[in-house]
This record gives structure tokens, C-alpha cells and sequence, in this order.
């Protein structure tokens, strides 16, 4: 017999059959495109590569193993991409290096590895399983940056000006060494006064001083793009807590400085790689958002808190916007956050002939923009790694326009498809987790009101469902107090009713 335990909730002694949420995410990728399994042929053309001949290569690489590289991840990952080091300059300047894993180095264009990889396009995070877009042997071995391993790396290297603008620097292969892999939540808790001061930082020697550093110039690198203009969105995505199969709880995933320190150097290093890459007149593939669609309904959104925002696009003004929201109404900001980012569309690739016109990212109030820092989880990353090293060797573009053109379209397809997998994960878990609780009644928000229905998100557990009665009258962000009426985890349906308002 399979009982759910949930936190605070006596075990209920209904006999219901278990749930196998392993099988339900492995048939949600293949409805929508994916290969969940490593082809046989993938894992022995994996298991046969020689990591130390590979290693052993006479290339021309910059010994950079003495600096005090250090990455900040979640605390279970393994496949780490990139990793950071930073030093002052001259006249306030902050010196940034960020060092990306060379996945291209163990994956040629055109292996069978390489065109699985090609056909998934991405990791996939579901919270009940992982997919990964590269065998475990790499992304979590070999093509990792994990500490205390001598890695082949594409070093990205910047400058952070004292106004907290952006000076490209060169780009070039290295060989690295990861000195410690930090934890999001313990840096982002140290450096914000709440928590103590991790083990590696404590006992590293210079690894303080060299992560607060960091601090400082993701810091400026944010306040310039704030003032330019870039959204500071915060949407919830709740992941579920699986143990033995057992939904145990849903968890938010809180930002701190440490996640910011990450974002930024990101955002800055993608835009040297894309700056970089347009000014050596080849194709080359650019990550866009468009000035929104929908511009109308979010000026209609806005009016509804009283806010006028301009008849066409301006992400300034927007900016200004959803600032005032969070300082007045924090609880409800994500909510209003999730609506914005559905009217303005979604993110996608496209590939820029030689010399053509960037059309930059309106969410981040940048105009050169790829994706280039996640070799191991992205397969778009894998191909700008390509490009860059072919211009580093003086040879020809690995891939012509037309085939950039071809593999945007797909690659936009595959990021949008991995998206809908991990939502409907995050509702299946949720169903899981609340089967039990059926006639119970919580709090909760009003997350979206369009013609296919309203939808709540409850305040805890933070699970996203559809409001099947009493929903006439609502507006997003609004509170109300609901009962639980159905879940079904094979559909991802989540059934509430609405009781009245949420009690103060």
C-alpha cells in the first residue's frame, strides 16, 4: 500500500494506486518531440572516447589553471558549463573571465551523439527526472567543469566600467581548473547577511574577496541594464520534492545575489560572444524577444493599476511599471509578472546573415544576444562554440546561413516544447501532491483570466490549477479562497471552485 505524505497533513488511509511519475514525464517528452533514451549507438560512441588523448592534443591553449576560478550552481548539479573569475583594473574597472566548458572538443559536428543532441536541442528539467541533452559521461564528466579537473575551455573576457557599462574583450581557448563549486542558496544567503559563511569560501584562501568582487561588478552590470530598461520579471515555478516516488512537497526557487551574479555575467559574456561573432562578418545565430505583440493588453493590463503606459513598445517604461508593482504589492508581483511575459511572446532564434541587423532582446534591453554559456545543456550553445573556434583557427564557418536558418526554426521549436514538458511536470506533481486533500480549501491568486479559462495559483503549496466554478468577475493578481475539487495526474488537471475571497 502507497500513502502520500505531505507535510502537516495526517496520512490518509483511502487506498489509492500509486502514481509512476517517471513513466508519465517519459511519455510527455515523447509527446511533444523528444527522445527520453540515449540511443545504444550515443552511449558506445561516449564510452569510447579517450579523455586523456582527447586532452593530450597539441592545440594553442592559455594555460589559465592558477587563477581562482570558482563556478555557483545548484547544489546538485553536476553539468557545469562555465565558470568565473574576476580582478580589478585600472581606473575602477572590474576585469571579468568566464571560462565555458568545450563540449565541441568531445563532440564533433556530425557524430551520432551530436545529432541526438541536435534533435532534442536541450535539457529538459522536469523536477521527477532530468534529461539530459548529452550522456551523463560528458555533461556530468568529462565535458564538466567540475573542481579539481584539468578542462579545455572558450574563455569569454570583459570589463565592467564604474557606470556599470559592458567593454568587450577577447575570446580564446584555455585550460582551466575549477578551484570550488559554490551553492546558489549558501553564497546568495552568506552575501545577503542571512546565513554564514560557506566551507570552500572559509577555507580557499583570496576566495572571499575574489566572489565579493563578483558581487560588485553583477551589481553594476545590473544597475546599467536596469536603468536601460531590462524587466526585472520574477515568475514562480514550482518544483516538486521527489523522494522514493513520493511527492513530498512543492518548493520555490528563491533569487538571491548569488543567482544574480551568475545571470549577469551571463547576459554580459552571451553579448561578447554575439558582438564578437557580427563583427567577423559570418552567419551567425542571435537570441531575440520581439517588442511584444500583445503591447495593447499590456497597456490595458497596466491601466487596470492605474498606470499609463505609452500606445507603442518601450521597455523603460514598463520597467517603471512593474518596479512600482513589486514595491507595492509583492505577494502578487509573480503573478503579474507570469501575465506580461505571456503577452509579450516567447524568445527564439534566428539566425543574422554577415553584417545584417541585430534585433535584439526587449526583456533585457540588450542588442547582441546569443546563447554561447551552456555547451552541456543547450545544443544552440554547442554551435556558437563551434563558430567562435573556427574564426579562433582562421577557417570557414562550420555551418551555412541556410543551415543556421534550418536549425533556429527547430531549435526555437525544441526550447518552446521543453517548456510545455516541464509545465505540465510541475501540474502532474501537483495533482500528485494534493489527490488526498480533495474538499480542502486554500488560499490563493488569480494567475490568468483568458478565453480558455482562469487559472489560481495557491499560496501554499504553490500549486497552479483551473477554476472550473465562480469564475466570473476575476482579474489576475486578485485573492481569493478556493476548494480542491479534482486531480488527475495523467491529464496534469488541477480542479478548483472558488468560496469567496481570501480573508486578510
Amino acid at each position: 500500500m502507497l500513502f502520500m505524505l505531505v507535510p502537516g497533513i495526517p496520512i490518509s488511509m483511502t487506498r489509492r494506486p500509486p502514481v509512476d511519475l517517471n513513466a508519465i514525464a517519459d511519455a510527455t517528452m515523447e509527446r511533444y518531440g523528444f527522445e527520453p533514451r540515449f540511443p545504444n549507438a550515443v552511449l558506445r560512441e561516449v564510452s569510447a572516447i579517450d579523455e586523456d588523448e582527447v586532452l593530450a592534443r597539441q592545440e594553442q591553449v592559455s594555460d589559465l589553471r592558477e587563477l581562482l576560478w570558482s563556478s555557483i550552481d545548484n547544489e546538485d548539479s553536476q553539468d557545469l558549463d562555465q565558470i568565473e573569475f574576476c580582478e580589478r583594473g585600472p581606473n575602477g574597472e572590474i576585469r571579468v573571465k568566464v571560462a565555458i566548458a568545450d563540449v565541441d572538443l568531445f563532440v564533433p559536428k556530425g557524430s551520432k551523439t551530436d545529432r541526438h543532441a541536435g534533435h532534442n536541442g536541450t535539457s529538459v528539467y522536469t523536477g521527477v527526472e532530468t534529461y539530459p541533452m548529452l550522456p551523463d559521461a560528458l555533461s556530468a564528466g568529462i565535458s564538466s567543469l567540475l573542481p579539481d579537473r584539468d578542462r579545455r575551455a572558450v574563455v569569454i573576457e570583459f570589463s565592467v566600467m564604474p557606470d556599470g557599462s559592458t567593454r568587450y574583450g577577447e575570446i580564446y581557448r584555455a585550460l582551466v581548473r575549477n578551484k570550488a563549486k559554490l551553492v546558489y542558496e549558501e553564497i546568495g544567503a552568506w552575501l545577503e547577511g542571512a546565513g554564514p559563511m560557506p566551507e570552500p569560501v572559509r577555507e580557499i584562501p583570496g576566495l572571499e574577496s575574489q566572489v565579493r568582487l563578483q558581487e560588485d561588478a553583477a551589481v553594476l552590470l545590473r544597475d546599467r541594464r536596469m536603468a536601460q530598461g531590462a524587466l526585472d520579471l520574477e515568475t514562480i515555478e514550482a518544483r516538486a520534492v521527489v523522494e522514493e516516488g513520493l511527492v513530498l512537497d512543492l518548493v520555490i526557487q528563491e533569487e538571491n545575489i548569488a543567482r544574480s551574479i551568475i545571470e549577469e555575467f551571463m547576459v554580459a559574456a552571451n553579448g561578447t560572444m554575439a558582438d564578437r561573432l557580427e563583427h567577423e562578418g559570418i552567419p551567425t545565430i542571435q537570441r531575440i524577444v520581439r517588442e511584444p505583440k500583445y503591447w495593447d493588453r499590456i497597456v490595458a493590463v497596466a491601466a487596470e493599476f492605474g498606470w499609463a503606459l505609452p500606445p507603442k513598445p518601450d521597455s523603460k517604461a514598463l520597467a517603471g511599471f512593474l518596479t512600482s508593482r513589486r514595491e507595492a504589492d509583492p505577494e502578487s508581483f509573480p503573478d503579474l509578472s507570469l501575465t506580461i511575459v505571456k503577452l509579450m511572446g516567447p524568445g527564439e532564434y534566428v539566425h543574422l546573415g554577415p553584417h545584417g541587423i541585430p534585433l535584439g532582446h526587449f526583456a533585457l534591453a540588450v542588442t547582441d544576444y546569443t546563447h554561447s554559456t551552456a555547451p552541456n545543456r543547450r545544443y544552440v550553445d554547442v554551435m556558437n562554440q563551434r563558430l567562435i573556434k573556427a574564426v579562433l583557427a582562421g577557417k570557414p564557418s562550420p555551418y551555412a546561413l541556410e543551415e543556421l536558418s534550418r536549425r533556429c526554426t527547430w531549435l526555437t521549436d525544441r526550447d518552446k516544447a521543453a517548456q510545455k514538458v516541464e509545465r505540465f511536470m510541475r501540474k502532474a506533481a501537483a495533482a500528485v501532491l494534493l489527490r488526498n486533500r480533495i474538499g480542502e480549501i486554500f488560499d490563493a491568486f488569480v494567475t490568468g483570466v483568458t478565453p480558455h479559462g482562469t487559472f489560481v495559483r495557491l499560496l501554499s503549496p504553490p500549486a497552479e490549477g483551473r477554476l472550473m466554478q465562480g469564475e466570473h468577475g476575476l482579474a489576475v493578481g486578485q485573492k481569493i479562497r478556493v476548494r480542491l475539487i479534482k486531480t488527475d495526474p495523467y491529464k496534469g488537471f488541477v480542479d478548483f471552485e472558488r468560496v469567496g475571497r481570501k480573508r486578510r
